[in-house]
């Protein structure tokens, strides 16, 4: 086990209704937010009424931000930093998923800062401080609401990059499962593969001799694949949402990283797939990820072996090493199958004509990504080609 800080600063309020309860939750904090929101289906729900009228009645004053989508704009986090400075705001409240609450993790940290946000996306400088951001979560999957991470799209530059920091875990959330019951079977299900993306960046360590981390790394993943396919076939039941919800957020708050090496170059290839293509995360992770096992796997066989049979449970009996986990391998690629999600690009429509750009944006100037075997721009080229 490697040595590690762990400390997460984030109240949970779990549980139906809760929403109802977020203005006396900000007032702890502050008198006045940006509400930063997608807009559309929240207000058709009557979520983003609901909202206001809990910080109305606690006498919060609020300024509204709508209009952020999927891979959230670097330009919406300009106006939201400008209007924050203008209406001499302190607090972020995001109101949505993942995309949301990067968003609003970016806006808290420009406030502060005296540079372009982008600096600290582009690897240029590190964020020292930045407004309290807190959430009301309402498609689970990224584990934004409790994690250290944003993620960020510069459309001009056609790139999507992430900043990991302390300084801008959100200071609460707010998770009511219900919110999953309104979600359409797509959402779901790129909910699920991205939670699963999450667990298995984890999974995959060159660090050895883990015992605690590795056992719950995989009964999440077992847990989220029994969730996962009962889900998308029954969206109603509050209590597969509790643990949907539940399960994204523990899977990426930071607790099951302590003490091992994570990857994450799977996640780095599908940033440029989203960026490029405007891809949702989770649906472009079901696609990348089996690429990138088939890629890897002779690296270590072993532990594609113990995903196998710890994981799907698979007989070893009769088998050697390398044919079971290449049926692990094929059981992700099932798993995600019965979520109703894409496994190839040419099967999601995305075009296969960038690759090189695409690889040399993923590894920048480091010129490799991943800690379970380092990739190289050659390598992504390859892992792109597998996932054709």
């Amino acid at each position: 086990m490697l040595d590690f800080q762990y400390k997460n600063g984030t109240k949970i309020i779990f549980g139906k209704g809760k929403e109802n309860e977020v203005g006396v939750h900000v007032k702890e904090h502050t008198n006045k937010v940006l509400l930063h929101h997608p807009g559309g289906i929240l207000e058709e729900l009557g979520v983003i009424d609901r909202v206001k009228k809990s910080l109305d009645a606690s006498g919060v004053a609020y300024v509204e931000l709508s209009g952020v989508v999927p891979n959230p704009r670097l330009s919406l986090v300009y106006k939201g930093i400008e209007i924050c400075k203008k209406e001499d705001i302190d607090f972020v409240l995001a109101v949505g998923g993942g995309s949301v609450i990067d968003s609003a993790k970016a806006i808290g940290m420009g406030v502060v800062y005296d540079g372009d946000v982008w600096d600290f996306f582009s690897g240029k400088a590190e964020p020292k401080s930045a407004l309290k951001v807190a959430t009301v979560l309402t498609i689970p999957g990224s584990g934004s609401e409790m994690s250290e991470s944003s993620i960020i799209s510069n459309e001009e530059l056609e790139l999507k990059s992430g900043v990991d920091s302390s300084v801008i875990v959100p200071v609460f959330s707010i998770l009511n499962p219900e919110m999953c019951q309104t979600l359409p079977k797509s959402l779901l299900a790129a909910g699920v593969a991205d939670i699963m993306s999450h667990l298995l960046e984890r999974y995959f360590t060159p660090t050895k001799g883990l015992y605690l981390s590795d056992y719950l790394i995989e009964g999440g993943m077992k847990s989220i694949i029994e969730v996962g396919q009962k889900l998308v076939e029954n969206p109603g039941d509050y209590n597969l949402c509790s643990e949907f919800m539940w399960t994204a957020t523990v899977a990426h708050n930071g607790m099951i990283d302590a003490g091992r090496a994570s990857d994450w170059a799977s996640h780095r290839i599908e940033h440029e797939i989203s960026a490029f293509y405007d891809v949702t995360h989770g649906a472009g992770m079901a696609i990348i990820f089996p690429a990138w096992m088939k890629y890897v796997m002779s690296h270590d066989v072993d532990r594609f072996h113990r995903m196998a049979t710890h994981v799907f449970g698979l007989s070893p009996e009769g088998k050697d090493k390398e044919a079971l986990a290449l049926e692990g391998i094929s059981a992700m690629e099932d798993f995600f199958r019965s979520l109703g999600l894409k496994i190839t690009l040419t099967e999601a429509g995305i075009p296969c004509d960038r690759f090189e750009e695409m690889a040399s944006k993923a590894v920048g100037g480091n010129g490799h990504v991943g800690r379970f075997k380092e990739i190289t721009k050659e390598d992504i080229v390859k892992i792109l080609e597998l996932a054709k």
